[in-house]
C-alpha cells in the first residue's frame, strides 16, 4: 500500500496479474466509459450472438455519465457512478475480455468471482470529486449509443487518472478488509 503503480490502457494480463486491493494507480492511456443503459445493450448483443459496437478486450470501463462540457474542455465533471448496477452485466464483458472496471461501492460475490476466473480488477474512484477527476481526461469521444446522451460509451484519452484496487484476481476486496480491520 505504498508507491503508485502507473497503468498504460488498455491493459494486458501482466498489468493486472501484479495489482493487490489498496494499491493506488495511476491509468495513462485509453478507457471506456459505460452505465446500466450501455451495458444492457451490449449484454443483450452478446445474448444474441452478435458483435459488439466497441472492442472491450483488455479495455476498462468506467462507469460515469459526465456533465457536458465547459468550453475549451473535453468532458465535464466525471465522478464514478454505483458499480452494482452494472454487475449483473459485468461477469460476461470480463469472459468477453473486460480487464478492469472503474466506479464506487462494493460489488457482488458473482462479479468477485468472474474477476478471478477471468483475471480483471475492479477499481474505485472517488465518489464526489467529479470535478477533479475530469482535469485526468484530456480527450472524450463518444463511440456507440450517442442516443443516450451522457450515458453513451465514449473513448476517454486519460493522464494519470487516479484510483483505488478495490477487488483483485485473488479475490482480495478492500472494502472488507477495512471493515474487519475496524471489526477489532
Amino acid at each position: 500500500m505504498g508507491e503508485t503503480i502507473r497503468l498504460q490502457a488498455p491493459l494486458k494480463d501482466a498489468d493486472v496479474e501484479k495489482l493487490r486491493a489498496g494499491d493506488k494507480v495511476l491509468i495513462t492511456g485509453v478507457i471506456l466509459t459505460g452505465r446500466d443503459a450501455a451495458h444492457k445493450r451490449l449484454f443483450d448483443l452478446l445474448q444474441a450472438g452478435k458483435p459488439l459496437p466497441v472492442d472491450i478486450r483488455g479495455q476498462i470501463i468506467y462507469y460515469v455519465g459526465p456533465a457536458p462540457a465547459k468550453p475549451g474542455r473535453p468532458i465535464g465533471s466525471a465522478g464514478p457512478t454505483t458499480s452494482g448496477r452494472m454487475d449483473v452485466y459485468s461477469p460476461k464483458l470480463m469472459e468477453m475480455g473486460l480487464k478492469g472496471m472503474i466506479g464506487k461501492g462494493m460489488r457482488k460475490k458473482e462479479v468477485v468471482e468472474a474477476m478471478k476466473k477471468y483475471r480483471a480488477v475492479y477499481f474505485a474512484a472517488t465518489g464526489g470529486a467529479g470535478a477533479l477527476l475530469a482535469k485526468a481526461i484530456k480527450k472524450a469521444e463518444a463511440v456507440a449509443y450517442e442516443d443516450l446522451g451522457p450515458e453513451a460509451i465514449n473513448r476517454l484519452e486519460v493522464q494519470d487518472f487516479p484510483v483505488i484496487v478495490v477487488n483483485d484476481i485473488l479475490g482480495n476486496d478492500l472494502y472488507k478488509q477495512g471493515m474487519e480491520q475496524y471489526a477489532r
